[in-house]
């Protein structure tokens, strides 16, 4: 069955292609990642999406380990905390060998998997707790059928490449070699810490092993992804695995450590953290946030940014990183294919043969309205998070492109406010973060005609100028300043006059190409509030529209409401719950001082976390409504680990506790804050401040937050602003 829908130009991932019921098991590492059964196999079972995949295309299909040709007994399947190692425990089912019977249970077997920079190492412990000795084959089987990811998921091709080479290698391991149809050699190889006893086939390597009672016999595989004429050093186990907790250390100092007296609390922020982690990829240019494992394990522009802008007080480095890789991916030049025009973010950069002969156009693809004025926004907060403004005036021009794309090319039909119309035959029809076919529509259902101007984006669009205005003060170009603001103001009159809808209390969720409101009620309304966009009033009147029954379902809030006609709790984008929406609704909420409002927010997605497995936020959840002693209803194919979803937890903190950093002025403001429900004391460790590093405690006294600064930077003030001391 096809698994991918194509309706109107947008590919859909069916919910055929779900992986969710078996009970999976992802691994990822960089371009690699691998969806594993939870005995530590890869089967053909179902939609066969399982398999372990490096730049885009499947290199091991099948991976079966047997004992006497059987399949052992699953005892128990854990990845490990830091989500780099497949945990597995197995034993023996009742096995005879030339007569004589090997009882239940008495061989157990350990497995350790892990995937690094485009390998995947195992090794596998056998322990025989029996007190006769045992006689047994032990087996390993390995397939590699080299599809494009699109391929798996349902895409159907005409033509593909060709597996030229099985070939046993002389230590004995094996190599496979499949010649696509892009001319690049992509190469699996297998090899072993003990050579096979046998070969059966091609595929299957077979040792022969006999077991003295309380006897171990261990051995280690290596499979190595190979494509074009990279030449990569051949790691064992212990090897690659040194180096794998060698990284670890590394990048957890990356982001700032918070600590609370919630166990639970604590399990999510450490979970989260983990994720985002094994999620941040080394790329030629800087570390990325990859989106998603396991359909996205690959840079998108408007992904990225938001992950950035949910960690930038704990981890601006990230954020630094982030905009260098999308300052270089920059489109330069005009493609009607990609959707690229000269100032452009990138919306997604893909690998694999099917993008490389442009079966698809997501190679390097453009196809987003929001990246761009994202990209500025997130550039203005890296400079008042960090006043590295060596970094800002060396991607200066990539902004002012930015700004030029906005004014040139963004605003289509030139009545001030960015639209998007998809040139792309084969791309994305809507280009905002909800791009599904059929998300943007109008109140009677029908679906809104191009050029469509999302809300959100004018507000993403006011705050880039805003935000651009004050990086051009900082660098000397005063004139470019003073017309970035008037563009601005002149933007938050139009915007409010446009898009406010006194009678349904918010802001409509677009206009469509003939500037018809499409008056229905949506979570895009709460992004605009984390900019300065709305008037105060009206901040609250959004704020009272999202939280009542037909938005808000005990878990977060929909992405559409209950009362709309394309409402369906069970759809991509009209009608479930999506963390990182969720997240920055909070942040907008905090931004205009409702405490109430973000706490209701946090300690909603806190209570979905305890019902989530490893409580990890997945990329959403289906949106029906919170009912007692039961958890949300898992959606299908949602991507967990998600960037912008494990993250979402550090921006929920950043509002409950709303801190501002000023890096300029080497302040730091907690503004009334408040802490989710069951957290009496929070810890901060290594705060990036400047050249240096902050310690902070948190804690209630007398129903108001305090603070205790353990250890801060010299010239560095940090302070807690009640409501009478706010700062303006």
């Amino acid at each position: 069955m096809t698994d991918i829908i194509q309706l109107e130009n947008k590919y859909y991932i069916s919910v055929n292609s779900t992986y969710a019921d078996d009970r999976v098991k992802v691994l990822n590492h960089a371009d690699s990642f691998g969806i594993f059964d939870r005995w530590g196999d890869i089967k053909k079972i179902g939609d066969e999406v399982q398999g372990i995949y490096h730049n885009g295309m499947r290199f091991i299909s099948n991976l079966g380990l047997r004992l006497n040709g059987k399949r052992p007994l699953l005892l128990s399947s854990s990845v490990k905390d830091e989500n780099e190692i497949l945990s597995v425990d197995l034993t023996n089912p009742v096995l005879q060998v030339d007569g004589v019977i090997i009882p239940k249970d008495v061989l157990y077997l350990g497995r350790s998997k892990f995937i690094r920079n485009g390998g995947c190492y195992e090794r596998v412990r056998i322990n025989n707790y029996g007190n006769d000795e045992y006689a047994f084959e032990f087996s390993l089987e390995f397939t590699a059928d080299f599809k494009d990811i699109f391929e798996v998921r349902g895409i159907r091709r005409e033509r593909r490449g060709e597996i030229t080479e099985i070939r046993h290698l002389p230590e004995g391991g094996i190599r496979i070699r499949y010649n696509g149809l892009d001319d690049v050699q992509r190469i699996t190889e297998i090899h072993f810490s003990r050579r096979p006893d046998k070969w059966e086939g091609h595929d299957r390597a077979i040792f022969n092993i006999v077991l003295k009672p309380h006897e171990e016999y261990a051995i280690e595989y290596a499979i190595h992804f190979l494509d074009g004429k990279e030449e990569r050093k051949l790691l064992s186990f212990s090897e690659a695995n040194k180096h794998l907790e060698d990284e670890l250390r590394q990048a957890n100092k990356i982001i700032a450590k918070i600590k609370t007296s919630n166990d639970q609390f604590n399990q999510w922020i450490t979970q989260s953290q983990n994720d985002l982690l094994s999620l941040l990829t080394n790329t030629e240019h800087g570390k990325y946030p990859y989106a998603g494992v396991p359909w996205y394990n690959t840079a998108f522009g408007r992904d990225g940014i938001i992950t950035a802008l949910e960690t930038l007080w704990l981890a601006p480095d990230i954020a630094k990183s982030v905009l260098n890789y999308l300052a270089v991916t920059q489109a330069t030049e005009l493609s009607a294919y990609r959707d690229a025009e000269p100032g452009k973010i990138v919306h997604e950069v893909r690998g694999g043969e099917m993008v490389a002969l442009n079966e698809i156009p997501f190679k390097c693809y453009y196809g987003s309205v929001d990246a761009t004025p994202l990209f500025i926004m997130l550039a203005a907060a890296y400079y008042n998070r960090t006043a590295d403004i060596d970094w800002i005036r060396s991607i200066w021009k990539n902004i002012e492109a930015a700004l030029n794309w906005i004014d040139n090319y963004g605003d289509v039909d030139g009545d001030g406010f960015v639209e998007y119309e998809h040139k792309s035959v084969n791309g994305l029809t809507n280009q905002g973060w909800k791009d599904s076919h059929d998300s943007i529509m109008h109140v009677d259902g029908s679906l809104a005609k191009p050029p469509v101007a999302l809300c959100e984006v004018q507000a993403y669009v006011y705050d880039a100028k805003k935000g651009a205005a004050k990086l051009a003060k900082a660098l000397g170009h005063t004139t470019i300043a003073k017309r970035l603001e008037k563009q601005a103001e002149e933007l938050k009159v139009k915007f409010n006059k446009a898009f406010w809808d006194e009678e349904l209390g918010t802001f409509v969720l677009a206009l469509d190409g003939n500037k018809n409101p499409c008056r229905v009620v949506a979570s895009n309304a709460g992004h605009t509030l984390i900019t300065s966009i709305a008037g105060e009033e009206k901040a609250k009147r959004v704020a009272d529209r999202l939280l009542r029954d037909d938005m808000f379902t005990g878990w977060g809030i929909h992405t559409l409401s209950r009362n709309e006609k394309r409402y369906n709790p069970m759809s991509y984008h009209n009608g479930s719950v999506w963390p990182h929406d969720v997240a920055i609704i909070a942040r907008g909420f905090s931004k205009y001082g409702l405490v109430a409002e973000t706490l209701q927010l946090t300690n909603a997605l806190f209570d979905a976390s305890l019902f989530i497995e490893l409580q990890r936020l997945p990329e959403l959840f289906c949106g029906f409504e919170r009912r007692k002693g039961e958890g949300p209803t898992n959606y299908p194919v949602a991507c967990s680990p998600q960037a912008w979803s494990v993250a979402a937890v550090f921006m929920l903190l950043e509002s409950c506790l709303h801190i501002d950093i000023y890096a300029e002025e080497k302040k730091v403001y907690f503004y009334r804050p408040a802490m989710p429900r069951g957290i009496d004391e929070l810890e901060i460790r290594g705060l990036k401040l400047g050249d240096g590093y902050a310690d902070l405690k948190l804690y209630y006294q007398d129903d108001l937050v305090g603070m205790k600064v353990k250890s801060c930077p010299k010239g560095w003030q940090v302070s807690v602003i009640t409501e009478i001391d706010k700062v303006e």
